[in-house]
């Protein structure tokens, strides 16, 4: 049986990248060493191709540990995000920045008689692709969730379009919105006023969102009913140490609540 291919927050492009600068520094070691016999030379590869292999290594264990094939991070904070949204399951939901289609799928495993919209601007970087989606949800047997290209900085949807939203490491990658505080306003304008919501991001991270006790005030008071925030989620029982590094997961929070 086919199974879904829901990808890796780690691209293959990365880890090619990084065993191929691992091989070339090897290589030129090799060669100064025992080809061209030149001793300076050979040193000043030496720790360069080791740390390379080091921090690849160290990579292939994370993409591992991100895979739904593998460790399962990804799918145990999918879990975690949508424990915090507070919603039956009648009507519809929008997953804003929806990927590879796993969350979405998710949902639609969660709440079976709720209409799921999943939508995305599938970006090259990220190897996701709309018909990727659809297949992994016709893999999964799931005909009621569909999936439209868009940009999550301009919703191609009326105001109140949906009964719940949710999104998960997505604000901080959108480029056409500089200000990240209007990327999560723009995601709450298509819920319905009353209905649920839950997004993962890089909250923490105050190069991007500044300060958010601030942007949960100013919320407040635009007329959100219903706003918690949960801070520092990489501390989340699901994400083990070595996965808390600057360069991947670090600074998360949970911003949720009901519109």
């Amino acid at each position: 049986m086919k199974k879904p291919n829901y990808g890796n927050w780690i691209p293959k492009t990365l880890m090619y990248c990084l065993w191929g600068g691992t091989a070339a520094f090897v290589a030129l070691w090799l060669l100064f060493t025992f080809v061209w016999h030149l001793p300076l030379f050979k040193g000043l590869f030496l720790l360069p191709a080791l740390l390379s292999a080091a921090m690849s290594l160290y990579m292939q264990l994370c993409r591992h540990a991100f895979s739904f094939d593998g460790g399962g991070i990804m799918a145990d904070i999918h879990k975690a995000l949508l424990s915090h949204l507070s919603w039956d399951g009648r009507g519809s939901l929008i997953d804003i920045g929806c990927g590879s289609g796993a969350l979405a799928i998710l949902c639609g495993k969660t709440w079976p008689g709720a209409n799921i919209t999943g939508i995305d601007y599938w970006s090259r970087e990220w190897n996701y692709a709309k018909e990727q989606c659809e297949e992994n949800a016709h893999i999964e047997a799931l005909s009621h969730i569909t999936f439209c290209q868009g940009d999550a900085a301009s919703l191609p949807f009326a105001d109140e379009s949906f009964d719940a939203a949710v999104s998960n490491f997505v604000f901080h990658e959108v480029r056409t919105q500089p200000d990240k505080g209007k990327v999560v306003r723009e995601a709450l304008r298509v819920v319905k006023k009353g209905g649920p919501f839950a997004f993962h991001d890089l909250f923490e991270q105050k190069q991007i969102y500044g300060n958010m006790e601030t942007l949960i005030e100013e919320l407040k008071a635009e007329g959100i009913t219903e706003i918690h925030y949960l801070p520092h989620t990489e501390n989340l029982d699901c994400i083990p140490w070595y996965i808390k590094a600057p360069w991947l997961l670090t600074g998360l929070g949970i911003l949720y609540g009901v519109k």
